[in-house]
């Protein structure tokens, strides 16, 4: 499923809803919201990754900012212990690895100017975990807002997902 494929029942009813609360408390609630959806996907991208050290997986996270009113959440891979998540999620072509400095390169006790790298196959974790959890995202991040709109005394129904 796509996120395309899915409906919020009651939706346009809701975000005219969303419109009439105060925006910091309409911010909040879509933090919440997007952020567990986007916790649903996080969890499947930690399910697939492939693991070495760790540090890949123990990069994965989600982010929530806000622009201009808006609200976004992003699920990342990557950082200073993990910037190759691109190369494990795309894959690599073959190439040549040479020396930066000029020098060479130390492979067990020998020096080298340059290597052949053979490339790397695709091991995709972040792309899939958005195409089989979008559903589960769009239910997480329904349900979180009922469950706000209650904590704020307010009963909206027809916000399930269909």
């Amino acid at each position: 499923h796509t996120v395309s494929d899915q409906a919020i029942k009651g939706g346009k009813e809701l975000d005219v809803f969303l419109k009439t609360l105060a925006p910091k408390v309409e911010k909040n609630i879509m933090r919440a919201a997007l952020r567990a959806g986007a916790n649903e996907i996080r969890a499947e991208a930690l399910s697939n990754v492939p693991v070495d050290t760790g540090d890949l997986k123990g990069s994965i996270r989600v982010t929530t900012r806000s622009k201009r009113g808006v609200v976004y959440a992003s699920v990342k891979a990557g950082g200073k212990k993990a910037p190759h998540w691109h190369l494990v999620e795309f894959g690599t072509k073959p190439h040549r690895i040479m020396p930066r400095d000029g020098g060479g390169l130390v492979i067990g006790r020998n020096l080298v100017a340059g290597v052949d790298h053979p490339g790397a196959k695709p091991k995709p974790f972040m792309r899939p975990a958005l195409d089989t959890k979008s559903a589960e995202a769009i239910a997480a991040g329904a349900a979180k807002i009922r469950e706000r709109l209650t904590k704020e005394g307010i009963n909206l129904p027809g916000t399930e997902v269909e």
